[in-house]
């Protein structure tokens, strides 16, 4: 038995009628095979007591603060403690959509082969066959349990409105409605929209538990049954680009519970239980975060983050059924079916996961939904134990590895796990073998691949990745270019002609294949090879003659640092940020060589507005502390850079750097920018305090903070570089430096930045702090050189004078 679901599960979207004709979903286990249009001919989309840490608000009441107008002279903006948009929940309770759409159940049968034999509570396919096949692994027999993971491709035909057909559209052709399997629904016009671009039609998402038991009239029977409904679906995402289908996280007994009862009894209505018990789940208290507020909580620890938008949730839903009773005729509520099981009105204790039940046969089956979720995030994996796996071989008994120019970035010996990630940035075909292993680990060493590579920012993997397949179905996953795919038969290992990596689970060990097409020798290469002659790209691909003794691409010492912090026993949320951090910082790389070499790059858009000076500050991109950094770290990437440049997921990035672009709220400065400048460059007093009253000018909305926030998570040392201005020189800038720091306390996500701060510069906070209100009682006026200094735009532009 198997249960399915669609990112934005919707049971409208599974069948369509026409004439009161009710057409079945033609679904495939593979995407289309139609030739893609060139990527390269396609044109870049459009361009003594110190302050403590302040409780969180009541949800009864949300403070407001006036602040001075911005140095554009524009009317005032209002900083507030929290957004003052009403707080949305992902799931509401009068939504239509279902938790999980099918329960499927197969089996296998000595003479008949793979049977499909119920599919709860309509047919999900026509094409029974094929699904109960990718439902039986290979050797099932030979297991008690195992189980897989598969997508299948829903197709929309062309010409006929409704009806599905065999071949899904052009993956390559951006639709704006349609994300990664998701459609969305219209809001309205005024809320902020989650569409980042588009891959193509949905997917379903089938989490598959196979259990074994024979009885005394066939050789063999074999069940399927889903194993858990491990993370569902960011109900967030519906119209967001950023991350793929996922399943709750539930108990397995219910589900073995379910195989038992099918046992005794197996007609559709022992399946009906489980499906009316899953999808009675009341969601309806998860809060819909936007997608700063999503940023700012993958990337952070915390346990309360955010907490005040569950007490918000709790405090509507309450006002809600308070006047529901008064009105119990009201017309908005008498046509909407509310769920049966009500949510306790708590709020989380890590907000990060929200708690819920679902009673199964009057039992109660605790489930954690992830309330925030990255890109390519499917399923129940582990980055620490992929990493192990071919790390420890690696660093016992190290092999050298055939040189490749998208692959070997740093020589013969670079790290398994970056040629993985280069593998798939520059979107080889990758095949994970485990041989005489359970299927259930290749489908997770798939998964965890497609995130290590995802880094929570890119995606376009999981929709070309097979986590579990085999010989039968050779010939369509070699018509699918750049695949991610995990087998148990040993025979993929001697034709290194149907892959370019083949990573060996057992053995801990990765083979580029002999027959890997070599990479071409691009324009790009041309170019920056003219401009960086000192750095002579060799065929090997490494930049320079020293880069891969001198680790140029900065990756060996990137996968020390990781390994150092397995070794710590530091969990798998630090672990994701590491490499979080590292695809960010290609990305941003990438677009420097783009500027540098084709002289403009729609990996950044906003170039003009971010060097016109608004603030006082110009410069975007990534920044290095000199040039000759700059151009050895160019020439180390330079070659995985062009490879990338033509794949899935760099034309993915493009779009979803458009929309967030028009969701800014800051567009005329460069926060990352401006921010690394002061992390990692020598400046001068007038330089960077020209930055912090930047900063203090341009971030003063609840958005606005969240904007700032998620270019300095509490991994690369939070509001520590900020808090430096306290001991600026010029006591302006200590004074802008203290007011942006009050924002910071007084918002949701910030309050808790300012928690980690350390005491010394909190001590110096309350000191300037102090000093500036004693000014103000004394009632001296306000000058350049004091505490009283005010930001305008004149004084920002014309520089300031050291005090």
């Amino acid at each position: 038995m198997t249960s399915s679901l669609t990112y934005r599960p919707s049971t409208s979207g599974t069948t369509a009628s026409s004439n009161g004709i009710n057409r079945q979903a033609s679904l495939s286990s593979f995407p289309s095979t139609r030739v893609p249009s060139s990527h390269s001919n396609r044109p870049f989309p459009p361009l003594e007591k110190l302050p403590p840490v302040p409780k969180r608000s009541s949800t009864d009441s949300y403070t407001t603060r006036s602040t001075r107008s911005s140095i554009r002279h524009t009317p005032p903006r209002q900083a507030t403690t929290r957004s003052s948009r009403k707080v949305r929940s992902q799931y509401p309770a009068d939504s239509k959509d279902q938790h999980v759409e099918y329960i499927l159940v197969a089996s296998f049968d000595i003479n008949e082969g793979c049977v499909m034999e119920h599919q709860y509570p309509t047919a999900i396919s026509g094409d029974e066959q094929m699904l109960a096949e990718l439902m039986l692994p290979d050797q099932a027999h030979a297991r008690k349990e195992d189980w897989t993971i598969f997508f299948l491709h829903k197709d929309i035909g062309e010409g006929e409105e409704g009806l599905d057909s065999l071949n899904p559209p052009d993956p390559s052709q951006p639709n704006v409605h349609q994300e990664n399997g998701e459609i969305g629904d219209n809001d309205g016009a005024n809320e902020e929209q989650d569409v980042e671009g588009g891959e193509g039609p949905p997917l379903i998402y089938v989490l598959n538990l196979v259990n074994t038991k024979h009885d005394s009239n066939a050789k063999r029977f074999v069940a399927s049954l889903p194993r858990s409904l491990d993370e569902k679906t960011e109900p967030s995402q519906r119209r967001c680009c950023e991350s793929n289908g996922h399943l709750y996280k539930t108990f397995i007994s219910a589900h073995i519970q379910t195989l038992e009862e099918y046992y005794k009894s197996p007609v559709p209505e022992t399946l009906g239980t489980l499906y009316n018990a899953v999808n009675s789940m009341d969601l309806s208290l998860m809060p819909r975060l936007s997608m700063l507020e999503r940023n700012i909580l993958l990337a952070s620890d915390t346990k309360d983050l955010f907490i005040e938008k569950f007490d918000q949730m709790i405090q509507q839903q309450m006002t809600g059924e308070a006047n529901n009773i008064a009105s119990p005729d009201s017309p908005q509520k008498s046509n909407i079916e509310m769920p049966t099981q009500r949510t306790k009105l708590a709020t989380p204790r890590d907000t990060h996961e929200f708690e819920c039940k679902v009673m199964y046969n009057s039992v109660p089956v605790p489930i954690k939904v992830p309330t925030a979720i990255s890109p390519e995030t499917v399923g129940d994996f582990s980055l620490i134990k992929l990493i192990q796996i071919f790390s420890h071989v690696h660093t016992t008994q190290p092999q050298p590895f055939a040189l490749h120019t998208h692959l070997t970035t740093s020589g013969a010996f670079t790290h398994p796990i970056i040629v993985l990630i280069n593998a798939i940035l520059t979107q080889k075909r990758v095949i994970f073998l485990g041989h005489n292993r359970p299927s259930g680990e290749v489908a997770e060493a798939v998964l965890a691949a497609c995130a290590l590579a995802s880094g929570g920012i890119l995606r376009g993997f999981t929709r070309h990745a097979f986590p579990y397949t085999d010989l039968s179905k050779i010939d369509d996953l070699l018509n699918v270019p750049g695949f991610i795919a995990g087998v148990t038969n040993p025979t993929f290992a001697n034709h290194p002609e149907w892959w370019d990596l083949l990573c060996d689970l057992p053995t801990g060990r990765m083979k580029i294949s002999s027959r890997i097409e070599a990479a071409p020798f691009t324009a790009g290469l041309h170019n920056f090879q003219q401009q960086n002659p000192t750095f002579a790209l060799s065929p090997t691909g490494l930049g320079g003659k020293d880069s891969a003794s001198n680790d140029a691409t900065g990756d060996t010492a990137f996968m020390e640092a990781v390994l150092s912090s397995i070794a710590s026993r530091h969990g798998e949320s630090v672990i994701r940020a590491k490499f979080r951090d590292l695809i960010h910082k290609f990305t941003r790389i990438s677009a420097a060589f783009e500027e540098s070499v084709y002289g403009a790059s729609a990996l950044y858009i906003g170039a003009a507005e971010a060097d016109g000076g608004e603030h006082g500050v110009v410069g975007h991109g990534y920044v290095w502390p000199d040039d000759a950094a700059r151009s050895r770290e160019l020439g180390a990437n330079v070659w995985r850079i062009e490879g990338w440049r033509n794949t899935r997921s760099y034309y993915a990035l493009i779009q979803d750097l458009a929309v967030a672009w028009e969701r800014k709220p800051i567009r005329s400065i460069d926060l990352a920018y401006q921010h690394d400048r002061l992390r990692s460059q020598k400046m001068s007093h007038d330089a960077s305090g020209a930055i912090y009253l930047a900063l203090a000018a341009s971030v003063q909305t609840y958005d606005e903070v969240c904007q700032l926030l998620t270019v300095m998570p509490e991994s690369n040392g939070g509001l520590f570089h900020v808090s430096l201005g306290l001991f600026h020189p010029d006591v302006r800038v200590r004074l802008a430096v203290v007011e942006l720091l009050d924002r910071m306390v007084e918002h949701e996500a910030g309050r808790h930045f300012w928690a980690h701060l350390g005491r010394f510069a909190k001590l110096a906070y309350d000191r300037s702090k102090k000093a500036s209100q004693k000014r103000m009682e004394q009632g001296s006026p306000p000058s350049e050189n004091d505490e009283g200094f005010r930001l305008d735009s004149a004084r920002v532009r014309t520089g300031m004078r050291t005090s």
